[in-house]
């Protein structure tokens, strides 16, 4: 019988990134949010912004849609389904690996 794998292998290898990481914490707490206001909340110039929401958006944790609101042209941006699956799971992941740090360790002090 093989023992379980540490909880480390269930980290998302896409959230490891603390911006991409901040991006989809600030995303589960709204239903969408406009690319202004989300850079302005997580402290993003544009282009950071851009680039990291790129990648997300390759991997499906995130949908972005464009349109206008008074002719001006406005980006929204939404946590998917997998999205909010792949977050919860990964932060399921961390608190385990943090919480097993030093089982089957014994202290020496």
């Amino acid at each position: 019988m093989s023992p379980d794998p540490h909880p480390r292998h269930g980290l998302n290898q896409t959230l490891l990134s603390p911006v991409r990481l901040s991006i989809v914490a600030a995303l589960s707490e709204v239903e969408r949010a406009d690319f202004k206001s989300l850079g302005a909340v997580i402290e993003l110039s544009d282009s950071a912004l851009s680039k990291n929401l790129a990648t997300l958006e390759e991997e499906e944790i995130v949908s972005i849609e464009k349109g206008r609101i008074n002719r001006k042209p406005r980006t929204w941006v939404q946590l998917t389904p997998a999205g909010r699956q792949a977050f919860h799971a990964h932060l399921e992941a961390l608190r385990a690996t943090i919480s097993t740090k030093y089982l089957g360790l014994e202290l020496e002090g």
